[in-house]
């Protein structure tokens, strides 16, 4: 039987494909990586891996032990993360990320709500660029995020949506598309669009050539927009909470509703993050 710390090693190594950075998130060096995953090799009978000076890739063999393994050991995972918050309580600290001040309004009033239900856990924020949720949630640097959906990944769980609002675009106070009541979603493929780094499948079906900027932060991509480098598709909250005199925002036509909502690690599922998803939950639902 493979010990936990070769199943670990080995299913860290299937997602990163790089000893250095497995050794990283392991918190062990690229010599134990290497020789823990030797020691599987030997006690299954074939590589999982295959390994050169550039890169490394999973084999045949390695494939298939990574599809079989890794639901089973997420839910072993979070099984014994339960047992541990049931033993305790929800207890501890919840790391909690947001992007902008929308989002840490609303995130400050599920804090306010969860502290009553659970006094004993302490909330921590952290404010996320972008291209920092998915290595954040990832790396365990924080528990929990509330992001523009759907976020796809490797091991994410999505939670409800808790906001759904209009797409507008933010662009310069001078663009044409400013004097316009609203912007027909077709029009997106005649002007410069700019995005940030997360995965937006919208996007790319309807604007495809969008001019990625990978480490922007919103403030960032606003003066952007305001200088004339591009526009920017957004949330219609934007107008209330970062209104700019170098920066008009025009509803899109015809586009769905952005929705938002709360982003978890699968296997990271504490009593904590149960409950602190609950409370959002409940902090947003209509009356009845």
């Amino acid at each position: 039987m493979a010990e936990t710390r070769e199943i670990e090693a080995f299913l860290t190594l299937a997602e990163e494909l790089h000893f250095g950075r497995t050794a990283e998130r392991l918190r062990v060096s690229t010599a134990q990586v290497s020789q823990t995953i030797r020691k599987l090799e030997r006690r299954i009978g074939a590589p999982l891996f295959t390994r050169t000076s550039r890169r490394v890739e999973l084999t045949p063999v390695g494939r298939q032990l990574a599809a079989d393994l890794g639901p089973a050991w997420a839910a072993v995972s979070s099984a014994l993360a339960r047992a541990v918050e049931a033993g305790r309580g929800v207890t501890g600290t919840l790391r909690v990320a947001f992007g902008d001040a929308a989002g840490g309004q609303l995130l400050a009033g599920v804090a306010e709500l969860f502290r009553r239900r659970a006094p004993g856990c302490e909330v921590e924020f952290r404010e996320v660029r972008p291209a920092e949720i998915l290595p954040w949630l990832r790396e365990g640097e924080v528990d929990v995020v509330l992001a523009g959906l759907p976020l796809d990944g490797p091991g994410l769980v999505t939670g409800p949506v808790l906001v759904r609002e209009r797409r507008f675009l933010a662009m310069a106070v001078g663009h044409p598309f400013a004097r316009l009541g609203t912007v027909p979603v077709s029009d997106l493929g005649r002007v410069t669009v700019l995005r940030c780094a997360l995965p937006d499948p919208w996007l790319d079906e309807h604007a495809p050539d969008a001019v990625t900027r990978p480490r922007a932060g919103l403030q960032e991509l606003l003066t952007l927009a305001g200088a004339g480098e591009g526009v920017l598709p957004v949330g219609a909250h934007l107008r209330r909470y970062y209104p700019r005199p170098d920066v008009a925002y025009v509803p899109l036509d015809d586009a769905p509703l952005l929705e938002w909502g709360l982003v978890w690690r699968e296997g990271s599922a504490t009593a904590r993050v149960r409950a602190f998803a609950d409370a959002a939950a409940e902090l947003v639902r209509e009356p009845a």
